[in-house]
């Protein structure tokens, strides 16, 4: 009967790292009071609602059509549960992860999401500053309310990426510029998104007619580039319409809004307008892009290429077969195509796929991240880092600089527990044994 009993060892006592990122929970019950903002990710939404006009709310907050892809991203996490492991030494844990080389104290990214300055004057400065402060990546949007420099300087010793809306072909001078800047500044990988050459049918800023490039937001990284000013300025003096034909066109511009506000709102941009419509016709022209332009970026960005908006396994295939070094399993968070698969569905596929995991392709996941567990979910199913997009820009239109702060620090923590809760050590533990595949939620 002994020779069945388990050997029996010395157990190892440890002391929990002060330094990690639980102990945000531990402060704010030290407090002894409650904290300035919520921790609940629903709230830090309804926040932002509250806090900034609901057409700059709606940009954020909506989603494609009907709003299908959206809602399956998230309900996507009910289907995966966690199996938790009891009696396991996770005193002390590792959040860190290994990307391009490099390696980063936690799994978690800032998405690029641009126009940041329609939810908080301080824009992506704030970010680029939180960024920091967390020691977390920042992937900066080329529809960004900041240039590049700007960005870079705020972000200071932080680590950052750039994301490309990829010009059309007939601008590639002004691509070259755009990914000579961000290299110049501190950007080490370059993130090109490919599911936004054709805006999506957004029904919430089409029903408020809002757009914020119009009126220049969202369009200064091109309105700083020397490139793209030798560019406009050749199109202005290529312009032989006479003056009165421009007055002309003037007048049915002014006369489009219907109110007296609208007017004097065009006539107070009526200098940016025409540059931020050559600034969106370059990079949100409806020209589309086919892999063999992948060369191109090659050619321009010394440092690792990520493609964002793959989907399906045979595009994993073809960015592997197009030497990328790493993709983003995305589909906008919704924003994009409407009755699109669950970006989480595309991620359980792209994970499992024999090719991907033997090609040493990085992939990371975007769409749908709000808690703790949802990370740990998408590293089980092969995500090496995962992007979170909306709750730090409500963060940022709850409180600026400290409002991304707080969200960062919500789901560091959260994550940080939520892998002690789980029975695992580091993020390299945690795999698809961990999660149970279920066709309906448990309900009492």
């Amino acid at each position: 009967m002994a020779d069945d009993q388990p050997s029996v060892t010395a157990t190892q006592y440890y002391e929990p790292d002060p330094e990690s990122y639980v102990q945000f929970q531990r402060e704010i019950y030290a407090s002894l009071r409650k904290p300035k903002y919520s921790t609940k990710p629903h709230e830090w939404e309804a926040a932002a609602r509250n806090t900034i006009p609901l057409p700059n709310f709606l940009y954020v907050f909506g989603a494609a059509s009907s709003e299908s892809t959206h809602a399956a991203n998230r309900s996507a996490f009910e289907r995966y549960r966690l199996r938790p492991s009891m009696l396991v030494q996770a005193t002390r844990r590792n959040m860190s992860t290994e990307l391009f080389g490099k390696k980063y104290k936690s799994p978690l990214l800032i998405a690029p999401i641009g126009v940041q300055e329609i939810v908080h004057p301080d824009a992506e400065e704030a970010t680029a500053r939180a960024a920091r402060a967390a020691n977390v990546p920042m992937i900066l949007s080329t529809a960004a309310t900041r240039s590049i420099e700007q960005v870079a300087k705020a972000n200071g010793d932080g680590d950052r990426w750039f994301q490309l809306y990829w010009p059309k072909p007939q601008a590639e001078e002004f691509t070259a510029s755009l990914l000579n800047r961000a290299e110049e500044n501190g950007f080490s990988v370059l993130v090109v998104t490919l599911d936004t050459f054709q805006i999506g049918w957004r029904p919430n800023d089409l029903d408020e007619s809002y757009l914020p490039f119009i009126w220049g937001q969202g369009c200064q990284v091109g309105f700083s580039d020397p490139v793209f000013q030798r560019m406009y300025a050749k199109q202005q003096a290529e312009d032989t319409r006479s003056g009165g034909q421009k007055l002309a066109e003037l007048w049915q511009v002014l006369r489009r809004p219907g109110s007296l506000y609208g007017a004097a709102r065009v006539l107070s941009n009526a200098s940016i307008i025409p540059k931020a419509l050559f600034f969106t016709s370059l990079v949100a022209s409806g020209n589309y892009r086919d892999w063999s332009d992948l060369q191109t970026l090659r050619r321009l960005w010394t440092g690792p290429i990520v493609l964002k908006g793959i989907q399906t396994v045979e595009d994993a295939h073809r960015a592997i077969s197009y030497g990328m070094d790493g993709i983003i399993v995305s589909n906008h968070g919704g924003r994009q195509l409407d009755g699109a698969i669950a970006s989480l569905d595309a991620l359980a596929e792209i994970g499992a796929d024999e090719k991907v995991k033997q090609s040493g392709l990085t992939v990371l996941f975007d769409s749908g991240i709000r808690t703790g567990s949802d990370v740990l979910k998408a590293v089980a199913l092969g995500a090496k880092a995962v992007l979170v997009g909306r709750p730090y820009v409500y963060g940022l239109a709850m409180g600026g600089e400290e409002g991304v702060r707080h969200v960062m620090s919500c789901l560091l923590a959260d994550t940080d527990s939520s892998l002690a809760n789980l029975g695992r050590k580091s993020l390299s533990e945690v795999t698809r044994d961990d999660l149970r595949i279920v066709q309906g939620v448990a309900k009492l």
